[in-house]
């Protein structure tokens, strides 16, 4: 079971969870753009907002009911709006706490009333090195990333205090992503920390993905060397602070080298 699974980063995940041998239901707040997504993965979609509890809860049961178990559920549903917080109206803020947070938390708990009575299951939740770390531009996406790092991990923690063994729940925290989210970031200061390392592909990450549901850990950080350099600047926040002028304008030249490289590609991929 995938959220956000009409294209990008969700569409990557469910196809190499079905490369893998998973019967996969790629959900999306799109009905029809996740129909046409799971054509090739077997036909097996359904709309989901998962901003509302009692629609993923009606999912998880339709899923166990056709599969006849629920192991493995990924949250990847997500969006960004980047800029100063105090740019956003209300309205961003929510929808950003609401799909991000909210929307992983309904699926958490969705997928573990089914799974703590099967007595096994694993959920995946896709976060962000901007949940490791306060993200300059993206102060309101860090923080829901934040949130779902703290509710996975704590919530992993009351599994294990409830003798719970074979239930487990993994966060994802990959560097940016090239995928719709950030094609059209490339000119945003705002996103400028989303810039600032490696630019993975959604491939890249959906086969981490793969890895991790085969073997469970809290959480993994994609590259490694990128989860421990920006949990270095989230134990000391008074030099992250120092260099965040310097880490902006990093994220800027990496916006500006991303962009050579999609117009090498564009004239590449040109006839003749």
């Amino acid at each position: 079971m995938v959220t956000g699974a009409a294209g990008g980063l969700g569409l990557a995940i469910a196809t190499a969870l079905h490369r893998a041998g998973y019967p996969v239901l790629l959900t999306d707040v799109d009905e029809r753009a996740v129909a046409e997504a799971a054509a090739p993965l077997g036909g097996w979609s359904a709309r989901l907002d998962v901003r509302f509890a009692q629609a993923c809860e009606v999912v998880a049961a339709r899923a166990t009911e056709r599969a006849g178990r629920l192991a493995l559920w990924v949250n990847n549903a997500g969006v960004l709006h980047t800029g100063p917080s105090w740019t956003h109206d209300e309205g961003t803020r929510r929808r950003m706490l609401d799909v991000n947070a909210l929307g992983t938390i309904n699926g958490t708990l969705a997928a573990l009333g089914v799974m703590r009575p099967q007595g096994r299951g694993h959920v995946i939740n896709i976060a962000s090195l901007a949940g490791l770390v306060a993200a300059p531009g993206e102060a309101v996406y860090s923080a829901s990333k934040h949130a779902v790092l703290g509710f996975s991990i704590a919530t992993q923690a009351e599994l294990r205090a409830a003798g719970e063994r074979r239930l487990h729940i993994s966060c994802v925290c990959p560097d940016g992503i090239w995928t719709p989210m950030l094609h059209d970031r490339l000119e945003d200061a705002g996103a400028a920390a989303s810039f600032t390392g490696t630019i993975l592909t959604p491939e890249q990450v959906a086969e981490r993905v793969v890895r991790l549901a085969a073997q469970p850990r809290p959480v993994v950080a994609i590259p490694r060397w990128r989860g421990a350099q920006v949990r270095f600047f989230d134990a000391f926040p008074r030099t992250a602070l120092r260099l965040a002028g310097l880490i902006m304008a990093t994220g800027r030249a990496g916006q500006k080298r991303q962009a050579r490289r999609v117009r090498a590609q564009a004239r590449s991929a040109k006839p003749g």
